[in-house]
């Protein structure tokens, strides 16, 4: 392959920049980067639950590189802080409801995107509880009940919309796990199997469309600082008899729920960044993975 002095990614200083018969550029020559295009200007993308806590952060990522995000809530009002958030910040957003944890609610999440905005481009299947049980409170209706909220609700959504993809021949679909899937500990254990089955439905569903454009991929972070989790630590700090500023709350969160090497906690618009990366142009060759981002607080190797 060879390379003109117009290419993109030579900074030209003079004819000599160029070597003609190679595609590398000479010594007295240098590469030069373009800033990185994530390519989601105009893409609609869907991001579930996105109306507080770590879907919020996601959507307003997206929306910052320009995407017009559809923030989901189950219930009536839930969308609206999320939108008005997203508009005031210059970004492009509109809110959708609908219970995904019923086929009727699905449908009505659905049909209520279609009159909006059209096909979506983009699902963000990040909609998940966490009930708090330990085994011996958890019962056959829970494990039903954390089954279908957290895996059987985001396979019903990715049927819904996974058409549009079809159609258009391009799309990308994430399903948000947690580190828990893989390092699970001795209470939740619904919600933690629930969550440990997304990365298997991850790998399957990518290899189903195999060909069609569209990617699939599922997220994993770990302790993630949303108010309500910045809530309940400070509130155990205090019982601690620990301060209860950040630097204090973070660090006592490390050293006794979620020590890793980056040595912080993420905040949810850094999970956002990125997710929008996972779901850009450039991640095109991103397939079928299971992508932990924890600070490398998961010590398994695979």
């Amino acid at each position: 392959m060879k390379i003109t002095a117009a290419d993109p990614y030579l900074r030209k200083r003079g004819s000599r920049d160029v070597d003609r018969g190679t595609r590398w550029p000479v010594a007295s020559g240098r590469f030069r980067r373009k800033p990185l295009e994530l390519g989601l200007d105009g893409k609609v993308v869907l991001v579930t639950g996105s109306w507080r806590g770590t879907g919020a952060g996601i959507a307003r990522a997206v929306a910052a590189e320009g995407a017009v995000v559809i923030v989901h809530g189950n219930e009536p009002g839930q969308p609206d802080a999320t939108v008005a958030e997203i508009e005031a910040a210059g970004g492009r957003a509109l809110g959708a409801v609908g219970d995904i944890r019923s086929d009727t609610g699905t449908e009505q999440l659905r049909e209520s995107v279609r009159a909006a905005v059209g096909n979506v481009d983009v699902v963000v299947n990040n909609y998940g509880l966490a009930d708090g049980t330990t085994w011996d409170a958890s019962t056959t209706s829970s494990w039903h009940v954390s089954y279908d909220t957290n895996v059987v609700s985001a396979v019903r959504v990715t049927q819904a919309f996974l058409p549009d993809m079809r159609e258009a021949g391009w799309g990308r679909i994430v399903f948000v796990s947690t580190v828990g899937a893989t390092r699970p500990g001795d209470r939740l254990p619904e919600y933690y199997a629930a969550k440990g089955a997304l990365p298997s439905v991850t790998m399957s569903l990518a290899k189903h469309l195999s060909g069609t454009g569209i990617t699939v991929n599922c997220v994993s972070p770990g302790i993630i600082a949303t108010p309500e989790m910045i809530e309940r630590f400070t509130q155990q700090a205090q019982r601690r008899g620990i301060a209860t500023d950040w630097s204090s709350v973070e660090k006592m969160i490390l050293e006794t729920a979620m020590a890793n090497p980056s040595g912080r906690v993420v905040f949810p618009d850094e999970v956002g960044g990125f997710v929008a990366f996972v779901v850009s142009e450039p991640a095109w060759h991103l397939n079928g993975a299971h992508l932990r981002f924890d600070g490398g607080a998961s010590d398994a190797v695979t």
